[in-house]
C-alpha cells in the first residue's frame, strides 16, 4: 500500500466486524478496498467482503494521527469487544456479555471455515496464529471458564505470551480448573501440555495452535 486509505475507506475498515473482519459498504467502495489489497470478496454466496491481513493491520494500527494507547493486559478489538485474558477489570458478567462472547466465538468459527484449507473449523486459522493470546482467551471464555480478576489470589485463568513464537501460557491456580482449560483448548484445536515452573512450582499450560 503506497498511500493511506481515504477517510471513507478508513470508516469502512474501522466498522468491520471485530473478529471476522466482514465489511459493509457499497460495491464501489468495497471494490476499491479489494483493489488496494485491503479486502477480499468471498467466492461463495452471499459473496461478502472481508479484511485481508493488510486490512486488519490498518485497522489495528488506528488513524495515523492517533496517539499510541497505553499497554494493557487485554488489547481491545476494534469495535469494542475483547476476550478476557485475565487480570483486567470485569466488563460485566450478565446476559449481554454472554451474547457478545458467543457471537465472537461463532464469528471465529466462520472465519476458520472461510480461511482454513477445506473449510476446516476444528483447528485455528491464520488470525488466531497472529493473535495467540486473544484467540486462546476467547476459546476459554466462550466455554464458560472464569478469567482472573485484578487480584490474582481469587483464582481464574490468565493467558499470557511466552518466549516461544507459537505458544501461550495459561495460568490457573486450581488444578482441576487448569485441567478443564486444557480440555477446552484441546477441543478448540489447540495442543496444550502441562508444565511446572522450576522457581515457583506452579503448574501451568503451554498451548499452541494445532496445524493438522
Amino acid at each position: 500500500m503506497t498511500r493511506p486509505p481515504t477517510a471513507v475507506q478508513r470508516r469502512i475498515i474501522d466498522a468491520a466486524e471485530p473478529v471476522t473482519g466482514r465489511l459493509t459498504g457499497t460495491e464501489t467502495q468495497l471494490a476499491a478496498l479489494v483493489k488496494r489489497g485491503l479486502a477480499f470478496r468471498h467466492p461463495r454466496p452471499p459473496h461478502d467482503h472481508f479484511l485481508t491481513p493488510a486490512g486488519h493491520r490498518v485497522r489495528e494500527a488506528g488513524p495515523p494521527e492517533a496517539a499510541a494507547p497505553a499497554p494493557s493486559a487485554a488489547p481491545a478489538e476494534s469495535g469494542g469487544f475483547a476476550a478476557r485474558v485475565g487480570g483486567e477489570e470485569s466488563a460485566g458478567d450478565g446476559p449481554a456479555r454472554a451474547r457478545e462472547v458467543h457471537s465472537a466465538w461463532q464469528g471465529l468459527l466462520e472465519l476458520r471455515r472461510m480461511t482454513n484449507p477445506g473449510g476446516a473449523t476444528d483447528r485455528p486459522c491464520g488470525w488466531e496464529r497472529a493473535h495467540l493470546v486473544r484467540a486462546a482467551a476467547l476459546a476459554l471464555e466462550a466455554a464458560g471458564h472464569r478469567p482472573a480478576g485484578p487480584e490474582a489470589e481469587r483464582g481464574g485463568y490468565r493467558v499470557r505470551t511466552t518466549p516461544q513464537p507459537e505458544a501461550v501460557a495459561v495460568h490457573e491456580p486450581d488444578p482441576g480448573a487448569l485441567r478443564g482449560c486444557a480440555e477446552t483448548l484441546r477441543r478448540a484445536g489447540w495442543q496444550p501440555s502441562e508444565h511446572t515452573d522450576p522457581r515457583t512450582r506452579e503448574r501451568y499450560l503451554l498451548a499452541s495452535p494445532r496445524k493438522v
